[in-house]
């Protein structure tokens, strides 16, 4: 094993060089810690969850980085296996984090017809496709987001333009979906507190018995 090539600049996208994974793990590392720090201030427990997601990329990166510094046989037989997986897991940990956690799951009741829809299931957007589309583009954006963080599959510059690309365009098109969700939330809150301003106090509920026992 030519654990050397760890100090190496590789020719091909820069493969083989140590920086390439720690780089890709840097920012899933913040945001691991920031959660961990959002969770101790707010002792909500969707933190550590949401922490959970960023913890489950850094094996794809690190796993990804192990196949020019292990044997062929155990790359085949175990590395590559585990980092399917751990591809598998962060992908669609990640999704399902966006559709429920980020873009509250409630908003697409109207689609699936839940059987118990919470309150703010309004479609701000219209056609119901939208919706599909954005569910489906972004099951498939975060899967081949595993290209951008796995080493091993850097070899083309033009791929990895390609990839980092429609990562952006996700994050474009997810921060549509997110404003909605909060703007449900907004307007479930003052739904919620003009109705209670409507409700009767007990002193106008005394009054009116008052008035008609007179």
């Amino acid at each position: 094993v030519a654990t050397i090539a760890w100090f190496e600049a590789d020719s091909v996208c820069g493969s083989h060089s140590i920086a390439i994974p720690l780089v890709l793990v840097l920012p899933y590392i913040c945001r691991f810690f920031q959660c961990i720090r959002q969770y101790k201030d707010a002792k909500e427990k969707t933190c550590l969850f949401n922490a959970l997601k960023y913890s489950t990329a850094v094996p794809v990166v690190f796993l990804s980085a192990l196949k020019y510094h292990v044997f062929p046989e155990s790359w085949v037989s175990f590395y590559r296996p585990m980092w399917l997986f751990s591809s598998v897991v962060n992908s669609l940990y990640s999704f399902y984090w966006d559709v429920k956690q980020d873009w509250d799951l409630s908003v697409f009741s109207e689609i699936f017809k839940f059987k118990a829809p919470a309150i703010c299931s309004n479609l701000l957007y219209g056609r119901q496709w939208v919706y599909y589309w954005a569910i489906c583009s972004n099951l498939i954006l975060r899967c081949t987001w595993t290209y951008k963080i796995s080493a091993h599959l850097r070899h083309n510059y033009l791929t990895v333009f390609t990839i980092t690309a429609l990562e952006i365009f996700r994050r474009f098109q997810w921060i549509f979906f997110r404003i909605e969700n909060e703007w449900n939330k907004m307007a479930m809150k003052q739904g919620l507190q003009v109705s209670m301003s409507e409700l009767p106090t007990e002193e106008a509920k005394l009054l009116g018995s008052t008035n008609h026992n007179a």
